[in-house]
């Protein structure tokens, strides 16, 4: 079955360009124009998502951070014309997976799109030493045997394991993670949320990088 690419897009030619390139490679493309158009296509389960930046109902990067507050997963690959360095830095910390400024070289893109969706197979369930997070069911496993952990605490573990050998922003987390009643985390709760944590999967595996946020630490590195 082809994989399918949401391309989110409101040039009609330039969405049609890649799509018909998505096509010619053997994947399946889903068009969409706008945010509520793009977040209506989810309901056809795409497996990577091209998300222009500046759309007619909103951007990119809002919409990206709503989707992952509600736990929409899938990779997403910006794809915009703005190329500097503080708006790369904010799709990543708002959730997205990859940045392409416009314009872009088919080659490239392929080759991205190839790669995201390489890395979302291989991922779906991370192993190191006496941890296995599933991220298809959010459960975890210590020593073989199920971890009992809050939905917050998922949350962090989640987001630390998906960016393991960088350090991620005490900003991101926050953005990223939000109690049992759909209430974003505060910032006085976020470290005892974390020190939780930490006491369950154990205290080496989260590294505070002082004034900054925390680092994921996998065993034997």
């Amino acid at each position: 079955m082809p994989e399918r690419i949401l391309v989110v897009e409101d040039d009609p030619m330039l969405r049609e360009g890649i799509m018909t390139l998505l096509r010619r490679e053997g994947f399946e493309p889903i068009a969409a124009a706008t945010c509520h158009g793009a977040t209506q296509a989810l309901a056809e389960e795409p497996d990577l998502v091209l998300l222009d930046v500046a759309l007619p109902d909103g951007d990119g990067f809002s919409l990206c951070r709503q989707w992952r507050a509600g736990e929409i997963d899938l990779p997403v690959i910006f794809l915009t014309a703005y190329d500097r360095e503080e708006q790369i830095v904010k799709g990543l910390d708002c959730g997205g997976d990859d940045y392409i400024p416009k314009p872009f070289r088919t080659r490239e893109l392929l080759s991205r799109v190839r790669a995201r969706l390489r890395r979302a197979g291989e991922h779906s369930v991370y192993r190191n030493g006496s941890l296995a997070v599933d991220f298809n069911t959010m459960t975890v496993e210590k020593d073989g045997a199920p971890l009992s952990l809050t939905r917050t605490e998922l949350q962090v573990l989640s987001v630390l394991v998906r960016n393991v050998g960088r350090v991620v922003t005490r900003e991101t987390l926050l953005g990223r993670i939000w109690d049992d009643a759909g209430v974003f985390v505060e910032d006085n709760t976020l470290s005892a949320h974390v020190s939780r944590l930490r006491e369950k999967v154990g205290p080496e595996r989260i590294a505070t990088v002082r004034g900054t946020g925390y680092r994921w630490m996998e065993e034997g590195k």
